[in-house]
């Protein structure tokens, strides 16, 4: 905005001069150099507020940020009040600060004179009247912070950084937008221009090509004439022939096409063989997932877009599929196995209300030691063994014969609006509100400061199976449902903005990540899987290896922007992150390669296999220099990026902190849950990193000289494994979010302790 209002400026000072008008223009020149807004430069209102402080002027100071007060901060929401009072006390603070290092007590005293009717009734000012009498302040545990250069300098660039985020959403007049025009239409000239290059492209291919390939492959016939037909013609051949299909088919085998068979882990790497079933889900999610696993159950050999392009498959994958599809028919021909998976849908059902209906009900028992009290809330009876004696789970007395502790735990705080296991869990970027998903596809938006309270809740007709917050505005959430859309909804006006609809080889969105412009997003589409939602039977820990698209789409159009390329076959891509500016996103997948792509030129920079097994989650470091990862084989691995392939730190992990998650109950009921949310998160400067257990969360201090996680906090309070957490900068506290598999989410607010 900022470059903006000078080149306008200058447009401005170029015309009076044109039209001779001498004497508005001197006078527009006098009201420039008095502009106390400094042309929107955020670096010109921090300099000049420093100025003021360091020439300990007082009433300069208050009258400035009366201006900013009155001309910025009074037209914002309620919700940031709290806020430009927090940064108006913390300016206040630096100007005393300043006074007592300069040892001007006469102006720390003419300050608590001035403004002591406005102070005294305020509980943060409370301790701060002493300090014109406490001999050596920065040595005093009360202002010891205060007078450290690490405080003044974060006080700085919060002020900077909230001024920025300010001026981007002021809204500004028609003229300003002149320069965002014009780079708009050299941006659609240039798209234009690709797009035509691919058409001629396209356009020059022979086609004899074409048309052994469609004899090859054997198509229909509304296939091979798709090229003659119109859009409508086309659909209603299709919808003709979907309907046909449906009709020959059995009752029985219209049941048991939602139900399809999963694949077990292989001894050794190889394909995935179909195997028989491994779990059920409730009748409510079938009910979701109804039209995807029709798509699974018919013919995969073409399939057929608007736009007249048709993708067609190997001779190798058709055989494949053939061979899957007759074996699929055969479970569904045989009436005992349709009762005895209705029966097992029943039974899942009923343990799986009765086990959460009692862990709301079921008190705690506290195991005590002399001289040491627990810091986790011990597991319910109905947990399994290994839970409870799980080697994660840390006591007080344990931490407290360490020197130190990094943090302290200010207040915890429980959020139960969920019914089922969570899967994904995330603060917005502003830190202000919070997107929960669990594995009944229901999404809860909710507030924690200064109350705990839901702001909006989501359902869908199709089951949700990921989220993400974008960036640029904070306030919109993408949701992936398992029928290969994705929803753009507006959490403030509570409606659903734009859908797109991915495609139908891929249906299931598993991963969303926006980039921190907040102009595009990369969206990880999968196949139908073979493992039935993310609630399994127990010991079903395989590799999933079906295919996956990994597609960048465009915030603002909702329009496809790039396909990336997944070498050496598609596969499906479990998680995505990008670095600080987005030029660089990181992939995981379930082949165990961790892929780092190049967002300036849409390829992969490179590639290796990270882990025996499926890659669970992926993080940058906090210089951007490595790249962390957790996988299948239950390693936490800092890989660096500018030499593909090698590792900086290598350390096992704990199986409550990997996964699959259990929890057990009654009669020897088992809930297996795979990972799907993030498995770690960092602190802000990027020494700390928190884990999943099966109590709560652990912050571990990094140490990389030993290679080794180094357990520092048990942050507790859970009755059931925690599948997903994530770490909150943004406020002065740190906010660690801990989810658990009976649905309950923990909010815990830390204060870190300087060295």
């Amino acid at each position: 905005m900022a470059s903006a209002v000078e080149r306008m400026d200058e447009l401005v000072r170029e015309y009076l001069l044109y039209r001779e008008f001498t004497s508005t223009l001197r006078t527009f020149d006098i009201e420039i150099k008095a502009d106390k807004d400094k042309g929107f430069r955020v670096d010109k209102i921090v300099e000049q507020l420093q100025h003021l402080v360091q020439g300990y002027d007082l009433s300069g100071l208050r009258e400035y940020w009366g201006y900013l007060d009155h001309r910025l901060f009074s037209r914002l929401e309620d919700a940031y009040r709290h806020t430009v009072n927090k940064l108006k006390t913390s300016l206040y603070r630096y100007y005393l600060v300043h006074t007592i290092q300069s040892n001007r007590i006469d102006k720390t005293q003419e300050f608590f004179q001035k403004q002591a009717l406005e102070l005294q009734n305020q509980p943060e000012w409370k301790e701060w009247f002493v300090l014109p009498f406490v001999p050596n302040p920065d040595q005093n545990l009360v202002f010891a912070t205060y007078f450290s250069k690490q405080w003044a300098e974060t006080f700085l660039v919060s002020l900077h950084n909230f001024l920025s985020v300010l001026f981007q959403c002021m809204p500004v007049p028609m003229l300003l937008n002149f320069d965002a025009e014009v780079q708009r239409c050299y941006q659609l000239q240039e798209e234009n221009e690709v797009l035509r290059q691919k058409l001629f492209a396209l356009q020059a291919e022979p086609r004899m090509k074409k048309e052994e390939e469609m004899i090859h492959h054997k198509l229909p016939p509304y296939i091979q004439n798709m090229d003659r037909l119109g859009d409508s013609e086309l659909e209603l051949m299709s919808s003709q022939r979907a309907s046909s299909v449906m009709s020959s088919q059995p009752k029985a085998g219209s049941f048991l096409s939602l139900l399809l068979p999963q694949s077990k882990k292989p001894s050794g790497k190889g394909q995935v063989h179909p195997g028989p079933l491994q779990s059920c889900q409730s009748p409510v999610s079938f009910g979701k997932r109804d039209g995807a696993n029709n798509q699974t159950t018919k013919s995969k050999e073409t399939l057929a877009s608007k736009d007249g392009k048709v993708l067609m498959n190997t001779a190798a994958d058709t055989s494949t599929l053939q061979q899957r599809q007759r074996k699929i028919q055969d479970h569904e021909r045989d009436p005992n196995m349709v009762q005895q998976r209705q029966k097992k849908v029943l039974d899942h059902e009923k343990e799986r209300k009765d086990l959460l209906s009692k862990h709301n009900t079921q008190g705690m028992e506290k195991n005590s030691e002399p001289g040491c009290t627990e810091m986790d809330i011990s597991s319910s009876p109905d947990m399994s063994v290994d839970q409870q004696d799980s080697p994660t789970k840390l006591n007080k007395c344990s931490l407290e014969r360490r020197s130190e502790q990094p943090f302290i735990v200010l207040s915890q705080e429980e959020y139960a609006e969920h019914h089922s296991s969570i899967m994904y869990c995330g603060v917005d970027c502003s830190g202000r509100r919070v997107a929960s998903l669990d594995i009944d596809g229901v999404v809860k938006v909710w507030t924690f400061n200064p109350t705990m309270q839901t702001k909006a809740t989501i359902m869908s007709k199709s089951q949700l199976l990921s989220l993400e917050w974008a960036t640029k505005p904070d306030r919109l959430l993408l949701l992936g449902s398992g029928i290969g859309t994705v929803r753009l909804y507006d959490t403030e006006a509570k409606k659903s903005l734009y859908e797109l609809t991915i495609g139908e080889s891929y249906p299931r969105i598993l991963s969303l990540s926006c980039s921190p412009s907040g102009t595009s997003f990369v969206c990880s589409s999968a196949a139908p899987s073979i493992k039935l939602g993310t609630v399994v039977e127990a010991g079903d820990k395989g590799v999933n290896l079906v295919p996956g698209d990994l597609l960048l789409w465009d915030t603002k159009t909702m329009k496809q922007q790039h396909q990336f390329s997944l070498d050496p076959e598609p596969i499906a891509i479990n998680c995505t992150a990008f670095n600080h500016n987005g030029n660089l996103l990181v992939t995981g997948a379930a082949d165990g390669i961790i892929r780092l792509f190049d967002m300036q030129r849409y390829d992969c920079a490179m590639s290796w296999h990270a882990h025996s097994g499926e890659v669970y989650s992926v993080e940058f470091s906090y210089d951007e220099n490595s790249v962390y990862s957790i996988g299948e084989d239950g390693k936490f691995i800092q890989w660096n990026i500018h030499k593909s392939g090698v590792k900086v730190s290598e350390c096992e992990m704990q199986s409550d902190a990997i996964g699959p998650f259990v929890l057990s109950g009654y009669s020897g009921y088992k809930q297996v849950q795979v990972p799907r949310g993030r498995l770690f998160a960092f602190d802000s400067e990027g020494h700390y990193v928190l884990t999943c257990s099966s109590s709560g969360g652990v912050i571990h201090k990094l140490t990389n000289a030993e290679q080794i996680l180094e357990p520092c906090l048990s942050l507790g309070g859970h009755r059931a494994p925690v599948v997903t957490v994530d770490w909150c900068t943004a406020m002065d506290c740190g906010t660690c979010l801990t989810a658990s598999m009976d649905g309950r989410i923990k909010l815990t607010t830390l204060l870190a302790q300087k060295a």
